[in-house]
């Protein structure tokens, strides 16, 4: 088990929030998705951009089952990277142009009004 640390109040990041913050040399950004929270590494393995600092929005999708028609989806789950828009999804961390590609989340949650993050 990792170090806790609590890191905001639920009111400071209400459901379709994002906040960057500081614990020690880690950059983390949180998120609220849904009224689920998540966070990611603010690091952007590309070319190290600061990932959470990006849009938070949903995607365009084509499938086969769908015939291929473009549809959005996966709104409120996903980041772009402000320096070259690489998107990634929240709640898994998987890149979605690479998906062998996936950044690390952390284990976040609330009890009471606090939020904490789990490294």
């Amino acid at each position: 088990m990792g170090k806790i640390h609590q890191v905001a109040t639920t009111a400071e990041l209400p459901v379709g929030a994002k906040m960057v913050i500081n614990i020690g040399k880690r950059s983390i950004g949180l998120f609220n998705v849904n009224g689920a929270y998540h966070a990611l590494p603010n690091l952007c393995p590309h070319q190290i951009g600061p990932l959470c600092e990006g849009n938070v929005s949903g995607t365009t999708d084509a499938r086969a089952e769908t015939g291929w028609k473009v549809e959005w989806v996966n709104e409120g789950e996903i980041v772009a990277c402000p320096w070259h828009g690489i998107e990634y999804h929240i709640p898994t961390g998987r890149c979605l142009p690479f998906p062998e590609i996936s950044i690390r989340t952390y284990k976040v949650w609330a009890e009471d009004d606090a939020v904490f993050i789990e490294l």
